[in-house]
């Protein structure tokens, strides 16, 4: 027979409540805890990274750029006339000098241009010879009859001197004496008139033989430009060096103006350097800079700066101080190196794989052991070539990486492997 026992039944219930309460507050503690717990880590190899330390110093800041070799002096050899290329002597590659036939165009209506005035030029230099001639016979014709006319007037004043004294004697009547006087004053006149005479044809020389002299020398420029012109169809390189480009043929039909070759000294070279533009902004005007030329490194010095910007790059000139080094040549491809300025005592770290300068980027700085890197924002300032500056979020001493963690852009941390 069984025998009821409620007390056991209210102990079997409170016990199973005080189980289930304490179930309940263990999941709720699990839960909790495991709410808090912080997703793992992604692991990234620690040899796929580049890990630097920041610094504290001089840091030197530069920009660098590509470019080419040219030539400081180049002679584009141009075309006078139209033409015919009638014969190539040199080609490119060769070593001329001021005097070197480079080639010869041909056309028979400069020459015959030439021949003209030639022919111009000596007939007006001849019909010049006839009109001094003329003009100087004038004069001594004229000096005759002034002599002639002096002669008459002293002989005829003379004679009436003497009228004038026999008259006074009773010798000479009162009318021979009028006109002995009469005469010597019309030939005095005439004398007069003959010595203007005269002058006026020695003064008239110059005048007239200007204009035919003025004549002459006009004839003379023209038959010197008909020269010149034929004498280009002789094309010479002009000045020292070596000749680059002959874009002509056999054969072609030059138009006045047209380029018919290049000549440039291949020993004095300078370095055209394109620099992004958004790093020419602090370029200057005589700034040393640094040009690998493959074979060596040369220094140099910024000459000049391109005020234009062309395909996102500013051109900047680089002279070169010292001599290049061998196989050096116009068009060689170089990299350049420009020093902007030395800062001294400035906290700096090598230059990440992304984010500009005067900015705010997150870098993952490593733990003291060096097994996580944790992302934090970092301020820099200034940048060079391989260098920025560090302004804030970092301390020398600190390793960070630099390399491109944009596919961990979703973790603030990660275990280095």
């Amino acid at each position: 027979m069984d025998i009821p026992r409620p007390d056991q039944s209210k102990a079997k219930r409170k016990k199973r409540i005080i189980i289930g309460a304490i179930a309940v507050t263990a999941l709720v503690v699990i839960t909790v805890t495991l709410a808090r717990l912080k997703p793992a880590a992604p692991t990234v190899e620690r040899n796929l990274v580049w890990i630097d330390t920041v610094k504290r110093g001089q840091m030197l800041r530069q920009v660098r750029g590509l470019g080419t070799l040219v030539p400081e002096e180049i002679r584009w050899i141009a075309a006078r006339t139209q033409g015919r290329v009638d014969k190539i002597i040199l080609r490119p590659g060769a070593v001329v000098t001021p005097d070197s036939v480079i080639l010869i165009l041909a056309n028979p209506d400069v020459e015959q241009a030439a021949a003209s005035a030639d022919a111009q030029l000596k007939a007006a230099e001849a019909d010049l010879v006839g009109t001094r001639a003329q003009l100087e016979s004038g004069v001594l014709a004229a000096e005759a009859a002034a002599a002639s006319a002096r002669a008459d007037s002293e002989q005829a004043r003379l004679k009436a001197e003497v009228n004038e004294q026999l008259h006074q004697e009773g010798l000479v009547s009162e009318l021979d004496l009028r006109l002995s006087k009469v005469t010597a004053e019309q030939l005095a006149t005439r004398n007069t008139i003959e010595q203007k005479r005269y002058a006026f044809a020695q003064e008239s020389i110059a005048p007239q033989l200007s204009v035919k002299e003025a004549e002459v020398e006009r004839l003379r420029g023209v038959a010197k430009l008909r020269h010149d012109e034929l004498d280009a169809l002789t094309a010479r390189a002009g000045m020292n060096g070596v000749l680059q480009l002959l874009p002509v043929d056999v054969g072609s039909q030059i138009q006045p103006g047209v380029n018919l070759a290049r000549v440039a000294d291949p020993a004095k070279l300078k370095a055209e350097i394109r620099i992004a533009e958004t790093q020419a902004k602090d370029v200057a005007i005589g700034q040393t800079a640094e040009v690998d030329t493959r074979n060596g490194i040369v220094s140099g010095h910024v000459s000049r700066i391109d005020p234009s910007v062309q395909n996102g790059t500013v051109t900047v000139d680089v002279l070169i101080d010292g001599p290049l080094p061998k196989g050096s040549r116009p068009d060689l491809s170089v990299d350049g190196t420009i020093e902007l300025e030395r800062l001294d005592d400035v906290v700096y770290v090598g230059r990440p794989a992304f984010g500009q300068e005067r900015s705010t980027v997150g870098l993952f700085k490593l733990d003291r052991d060096g097994s996580y890197a944790t992302r934090v924002p970092v301020k820099v300032g200034r940048s060079s070539v391989n260098t920025i500056e560090i302004v804030g979020g970092l301390q020398p001493g600190d390793r960070v990486i630099l390399s491109d963690m944009s596919q961990w852009d979703a973790n603030d941390r990660v275990r280095l492997n």
